[in-house]
């Protein structure tokens, strides 16, 4: 009986041994998790090192338009720690962009965005030159290694704004002055046509184009113009309010964009199609802090709040402002309903089968116009 004894004492010697080495594991792990915590805690809590951030504008910053609301964005990111932040405004596309550019290498900052589509080959250029700086491009679609590009879902915004707009025509014609016949531009008019067509089969959305992104007297004459031809309602893809005066000057509606334009035309302004860039500014710039950016496209929508809508005018009925609401909703939980099909273009030919959606390449290369809008898309 007592034969076994001798394996026993092994056995619980054993065990014994196996059980004080498992406590010190236990133990020593336990130790390095708290020194893993404790090291990230301290990370999160460290202030960043001081980062020079440069901003590209292509116009005025004034206060309101496409500039004033980058700026904006500016203002926000300059609120985190260790961000010093600047800006040159009215940088014309071309040499004179590259030129800005390389300035703002040289004097070592770490971030540089350049906020206009035409940018886009300096950015490319200049990037390569200085590989060590980060590069965000905005509306473009070339990368580098070192070189990003940023954009948000503004057709979304447009969308809205067009059920406004045609909800509140009388003529059932709506003008759009428009800046440069590239797919950024050509995709909102769609949208906004679409919303406007959804509210009422009947609107159809009259487009002149300006080729400016920023000139408030020639794109106030370009809105006089399509009140003249008849339109009681004036939306716009400008940097300047000049088609909102037009608008009020002539006693009928608009819609701005960008920003909200409402104190430039308050007796006619229905909402504007806004941005909100602080959301991308942020996400990039704490990338950039804490070692995890990468080169990427970024597109983000009204769920993420990039774009939106500016505050109604007291003329804008509840009943629109419901239906404008329940839309939204939809897209605010994730479904892009904006370009859903059956969509035909200006021939009528369907471009969007029944049930289908473009994928983002079909959007972003966008360059027809669909049913509803009178103009070419070039």
């Amino acid at each position: 009986m007592y034969r076994f004894k001798p394996f026993l004492i092994v056995a619980v010697l054993t065990l014994s041994a196996f059980l004080t080495f498992g406590c010190a594991n236990e133990k020593k792990e336990a130790e390095n998790s708290q020194a893993t915590t404790e090291k990230a805690e301290k990370a999160e809590t460290a202030t960043p090192k001081e980062m020079q951030v440069g901003f590209i504008y292509v116009s005025p910053i004034g206060d309101a338009g496409y500039s004033y609301a980058h700026h904006l964005g500016e203002l926000e990111a300059a609120k985190l720690p260790g961000v010093k932040a600047s800006h040159v405004e009215a940088v014309p596309e071309g040499v004179d962009s590259e030129r800005v550019l390389r300035n703002m290498a040289r004097k070592g900052y770490k971030i540089i965005f350049a906020t206009s589509f035409g940018y886009m080959d300096s950015v490319i250029k200049v990037a390569q030159e200085f590989p060590d700086i980060v590069f965000e491009h905005c509306s473009g679609f070339k990368r580098a290694e070192n070189a990003g590009t940023y954009f948000g879902r503004m057709y979304q915004a447009r969308y809205l704004t067009g059920i406004v707009a045609g909800s509140m025509t009388k003529s059932n014609k709506i003008g759009y002055v428009a800046a440069f016949p590239i797919p950024e531009v050509i995709r909102g008019i769609n949208a906004f046509t679409l919303g406007a067509r959804k509210a009422n089969p009947k609107a159809e959305v009259r487009v002149v184009w300006t080729k400016t992104w920023y000139d408030p007297a020639l794109e106030k004459d370009a809105a006089e113009s399509l009140l003249d031809a008849g339109c009681d309602v004036i939306a716009q893809h400008q940097d300047s309010p000049g088609p909102q005066e037009a608008a009020q000057e002539r006693g009928v509606y608009s819609v701005g964009y960008d920003s909200d334009m409402s104190s430039f035309a308050p007796k006619s302004h229905l909402t504007s199609a806004v941005w909100n860039w602080a959301p991308i500014y942020t996400y990039i710039i704490k990338g950039v802090q804490n070692g995890t950016w990468r080169s990427e496209d970024i597109w983000w929508g009204m769920d993420k709040g990039v774009v939106g809508l500016a505050p109604y005018g007291d003329m804008v009925p509840q009943d629109v402002r419901d239906k404008v609401g329940a839309e939204q909703a939809k897209i605010e939980a994730g479904h892009d309903i904006v370009f859903q099909g059956p969509i035909k273009d200006q021939a009528g030919k369907v471009v969007v089968p029944q049930g289908e959606t473009p994928d983002d390449a079909a959007l972003l290369g966008m360059t027809y116009f669909v049913e509803g809008v009178v103009g070419t898309a070039n």
